[in-house]
């Protein structure tokens, strides 16, 4: 008998401690890992301020390869919701929203020093009011490095058990920070440096056309006249096809960017036609979109002295490893653009063209937009002309999507892109100009427009 209420006294003792303990523990948790990482705020901000990312570099996936996302809400900042769930109970399930971003994603500059996003958290981990907190800080003599500062923090109330649970918050919760950190610079270090802030890009659905194409390449030595050489020359031979086709030009050249090397540029200049079915060596041709080249498909042999190394392999009513159809020469045609697509604008000569290319493409990576430009190549439209054709004109430049939202940020909040009329010419000597030969279509009547 003496020895149960030994027990007993035990008991209540043990209890008291522990309910003693747990009212002087903090009704609070906090821990927070920070990382420089080698990248512009703007560029980190953007790739934090949406959620389509996060499977990438969050550790969920190191617990369960086969975890599953969703996403909900909007597509980018505020509202914009990502749910996961798995089987491994490490991973388990839960939900990420984004709370709140500071300042808003249209006052970050070059001059801002500093931002801070929040995501709420809904997950097993114990506690309520979950949220991490990503705090961003130029660093570096020129400001072209980020700080971030990832922190969680819960709050316990009154409950002692999960009070207790803060004596933990340096296993999961920590490794979690930890681990997507360290996973986070790793995705940012994918993305080019280039600095997209005065980019305003929209998404644009555009619709199957027929095109025909002239693979060609220049030297990047011969610069702008060489561009425009290598384009007239181009155009010609599409207008004599189409016109022995039978098929009618429909709007203005378009340049399909294959390469934009350190010694030599390659391209398509494409002229769109009216006419999805054409009539080869007697065989009416339905075009259809190119698809990415078989793996065991023979390699081509070399022709080094043609843009295009397939031409002197390939006969006219043939197929190239692209699944164009080859109608004249070195002339092929297909079904081109369809789906939506990252469009920029640029204002002066055909030199910042690929700058905004490449702009285009860090743009889409830091928002989670996908893309493959092994098939779907960035293109562009020149669009309209100005005063002097051979210094300055609107080029639209098209980035082909496959999985992006309606819009962009900028889209969505009414931003509109620089407009011909109200902007001074660009200049630049390190590209090529734009052929003069073609007269450009109207923005509404190109081929790829919104």
């Amino acid at each position: 008998m003496m020895r149960v209420l030994e027990f007993f006294v035990a008991l209540i003792i043990v209890a008291v401690v522990g309910v003693v303990a747990g009212v002087i523990m903090p009704g609070h948790g906090h821990v927070e890992r920070s990382l420089v990482i080698g990248k512009d705020l703007r560029q980190v901000y953007d790739v934090l301020d949406n959620l389509r990312r996060v499977p990438e570099y969050s550790v969920l996936r190191s617990y369960d390869p086969h975890t599953k996302f969703t996403f909900d809400g909007n597509a980018y900042g505020p509202g914009a919701e990502m749910s996961w769930s798995s089987t491994d109970p490490k991973a388990g399930e839960g939900k990420l929203a984004i709370a709140s971003a500071t300042p808003s994603f249209d006052e970050i500059s070059p001059a801002t020093k500093s931002a801070s996003i929040v995501w709420n958290l809904d997950n097993a981990w114990r506690g309520q009011d979950k949220h991490f907190t990503l705090d961003l800080e130029r660093q570096g003599s020129r400001g072209q490095l980020t700080e971030v500062t990832w922190s969680y923090d819960v709050a316990y109330g009154w409950n002692l058990v999960n009070r207790f649970a803060n004596l933990y918050i340096n296993g999961d919760p920590d490794s979690f920070v930890n681990g997507s950190l360290t996973n986070l610079q790793n995705v940012l270090a994918a993305v080019p440096n280039i600095d997209y802030s005065e980019l305003i890009p929209y998404i644009a659905q555009t619709q199957p056309t027929p095109v025909l194409l002239v693979p060609t390449s220049i030297a990047r030595k011969d610069g702008l006249e060489g561009f425009e050489a290598a384009t007239d020359k181009a155009v010609a031979q599409l207008q004599a096809t189409a016109k022995k086709l039978g098929v009618n030009v429909t709007g203005p050249r378009i340049v399909f960017t294959t390469n934009y090397g350190d010694q030599t540029y390659t391209f398509d200049v494409a002229l769109p036609i009216d006419n999805s079915t054409l009539t080869v060596n007697g065989q009416a041709e339905q075009l259809t979109a190119p698809t990415p080249p078989s793996l065991d498909a023979a390699a081509p042999a070399p022709a080094s002295s043609s843009a295009d190394p397939e031409a002197a392999t390939l006969a006219v009513d043939s197929h190239d490893r692209f699944g164009r159809l080859v109608v004249d020469g070195n002339v092929r045609a297909t079904l081109a653009f369809g789906g939506r697509a990252l469009k920029g604008v640029w204002n002066g000569t055909f030199a910042g063209v690929p700058q905004t290319s490449d702009m285009l493409k860090a743009y889409a990576q830091t928002h989670g937009y996908s893309f493959d430009d092994v098939v779907d190549r960035v293109y562009n439209i020149q669009s309209k002309v100005g005063d002097n054709v051979e210094t300055y004109s609107q080029y639209e430049v098209y980035l082909p999507l496959s999985n992006a939202p309606e819009q962009t940020p900028e889209q969505a909040a009414g931003m509109q892109p620089p407009s011909l009329e109200g902007d001074e010419p660009a200049e630049s000597e390190s590209a090529p100009a734009p052929a003069s030969s073609v007269a450009p279509a109207s923005s509404s009547e190109a081929p790829a427009g919104e």
